[in-house]
């Protein structure tokens, strides 16, 4: 199900108050509040004027783009629906050049229809002026073919921003009405855009429905107005198949119902345009930045910019597109520079909406030299053994295979009683320790390197808090164990270094049982042994009672000390951390 809450006061009155918060950013621009127009109160009339626009809910598209460097004005119609043809012409009044009007508009029928009555009404007003408003239409999509278009073209889709930054640079470099046109007018034959979709988008004020896509589905060719892609895939691809797929529609000249731009493959150069619909979180979208530029380079294509941000969504829609802007080689000819129009993407500006780029070439690889690994068991004598060498590698085995198995429930309980990762986090360390374990850096050979080969384990592999905590605990292990004089690693060594190692990691946390943590569970395992070193199977049964016991604690460390206590207490749920203690302890039991 599309995500149907929203912050407002009323659907209705919602598009005016965003454009105030716009205003309200940048003193520099005004708002005409009946025309929902924002302009650029302080822009040189000397200078060509760009106006774009359309319905709203395509946020930080338009109106975020207004302001000294890319827009002269955005005026702004409903949420998906174009603003009217009076509301244009006041839009072009509030920014009237000397040197001439250049509107830009997406390929919707409604948007060429409203501003392009608009620019005919302005037109037949000031007849002297009429050849000073030129009208640039942009069709960017690639997902729908010549011959399911027909005669509507393309939509307009995120590309058109990469147009507004190149007009906007060329207008305030005091540029030509007719220049400012024509470079308009090239860059729009050279973009091609493809979005996808885990989900379709919910308007505001409009009914709660039912999920369009089923759980495994994702859906190619999406729009920007909750129309239906081209394409469904089940299940959700990983981003190194669903990359490749896309980039072969935006570049693949062998479909002539889908060549719509002139790539030539090998010696092509471009921009890559990343854009967030709305609802992709900003880890995603820089692993999907990566992938896309991998393909690409594959390809022989060279990316001369990468951009990636939020430009023009589709309200909250859980998705991203894709824009390649087909850079022009030096034998076309009438065509602008491409080391010009690379410049003019890079010109700094004063607008919202407009992400930061670092304005250079990306690097082919950018990854720091691989650092030199030496066995974490070899790097320490061992001088310490376990007593059974195949039991000690088959217990932490068992234990690791507990943890793995029990993290849908951890994850359960993680989502209730904190931020949902302690599972996976777990998980992770466990198998981390299994590729360890079949790569003899951990065995009863060496019982101190193996120790220390875990604590690395949980600082590179798990992170967070946890891999914190279980680093310091096991480092602490090893060196309460080195502090031995045994050869052997008796029950009675297990029980003198597990006791040093709890008062280290003491250190280094306030938890104290009964805390709601992880330490309820590992304080009671230890001080059994503590007491009783060959009571194995009785600390466990304690670890365990203190797990479960965690259920009716009140959270006093942790992240579940964020949670809402009322909400711990109905809902019953043992804190995670100490249920993975518990797996781990079960687990060396067998």
């Amino acid at each position: 199900m599309s995500f149907s809450k929203h912050f407002l006061n009323k659907p209705e009155t919602l598009v005016v108050e965003s454009l105030q918060g716009l205003s309200a950013l940048n003193p520099s621009l005004g708002l005409d509040v009946p025309n929902k127009v924002l302009y650029n109160a302080t822009h040189d009339r000397s200078k060509v004027s760009l106006i774009c626009g359309g319905g709203s809910g395509h946020e930080p598209a338009h109106a975020g783009y207004v302001g000294e460097g890319m827009l002269s004005a955005a005026v702004c119609g409903a949420v998906f629906a174009s603003p009217n043809p009076a509301q244009v012409r006041r839009g072009i009044d509030l920014v009237e050049s000397e040197k001439g009007t250049v509107i830009i508009v997406k390929n919707y029928t409604g948007d060429i229809l409203n501003f392009g009555l608009a620019k005919e009404q302005y037109a037949a007003l000031h007849p002297n002026k009429s050849n000073k408003v030129k009208f640039v239409i942009v069709g960017d999509d690639v997902a729908v073919g010549r011959s399911q278009g027909k005669i509507v073209g393309r939509r307009g889709l995120a590309g058109t921003v990469l147009l507004y930054k190149i007009a906007g640079a060329l207008a305030r470099q005091d540029a030509s009405l007719e220049e400012v046109y024509g470079t308009s007018e090239f860059i729009a034959t050279r973009l091609a855009t493809i979005g996808v979709g885990l989900e379709h988008c919910h308007v505001p004020g409009t009914a709660s429905s039912e999920s369009h896509l089923g759980g495994t589905e994702i859906e190619i060719g999406m729009g920007i107005h909750n129309e239906p892609g081209a394409r469904r895939i089940s299940p959700v691809p990983p981003l190194n198949a669903l990359i490749p797929s896309l980039i072969d529609n935006l570049t693949s000249t062998s479909d002539p119902d889908r060549s719509f731009v002139p790539f030539k493959g090998k010696g092509d150069r471009v921009v890559l345009l990343v854009n967030n619909l709305g609802g992709t979180s900003e880890l995603e979208m820089g692993a999907i930045a990566h992938e896309a530029k991998k393909v690409l380079l594959s390809q022989n294509i060279t990316v001369e910019r990468i951009i990636s941000g939020t430009f023009m969504t589709s309200l909250n829609m859980p998705g991203f597109s894709l824009t390649l802007l087909l850079l022009p080689r030096a034998s076309e000819p009438y065509a602008p520079s491409a080391d010009k129009l690379l410049a003019l993407l890079d010109e700094p500006v004063s607008v919202p909406g407009w992400k930061w780029t670092a304005g250079q070439t990306p690097l082919e690889s950018p990854i720091a030299p691989q650092a030199s690994e030496v066995s974490a068991a070899g790097e320490v004598d061992a001088k310490l053994k376990a007593a059974d060498d195949k039991e000690f590698v088959e217990a932490i085995t068992r234990a690791c295979k507990a943890l793995i198995k029990e993290e849908p429930e951890i994850t359960r309980m993680d989502n209730i009683a904190g931020d949902g990762d302690c599972g996976l986090t777990l998980k992770g360390g466990a198998e981390a320790v299994l590729a360890d374990i079949q790569s003899g850096k951990i065995s009863g050979r060496n019982v101190i390197g193996s120790m220390i080969a875990i604590s690395k384990v949980a600082e590179e592999q798990m992170g967070g808090t946890s891999g914190a905590i279980y680093s310091i605990f096991f480092s602490a292990l090893a060196q309460s164990l080195s502090s031995s004089s045994a050869t052997t690693a008796s029950p009675e060594v297990w029980s003198k270094a597990l006791t040093l190692s709890l008062q280290s990691l003491y250190t280094y946390t306030r938890a104290r049982p009964p805390s709601r943590t992880l330490v309820d569970p590992l304080q009671a395992f230890i001080e059994v042994l503590a007491s009783s070193p060959k009571d194995f199977a009785d600390a466990v049964k304690a670890a365990g009672d203190a797990a479960a016991k965690t259920s009716e604690l009140e959270a006093k460390a942790g992240r579940s000390a964020y949670v809402e206590g009322d909400r711990l207490k109905q809902e019953k749920v043992p804190d995670p951390g100490a249920w993975g203690v518990k797996a781990i302890v079960e687990g060396l039991l067998g």
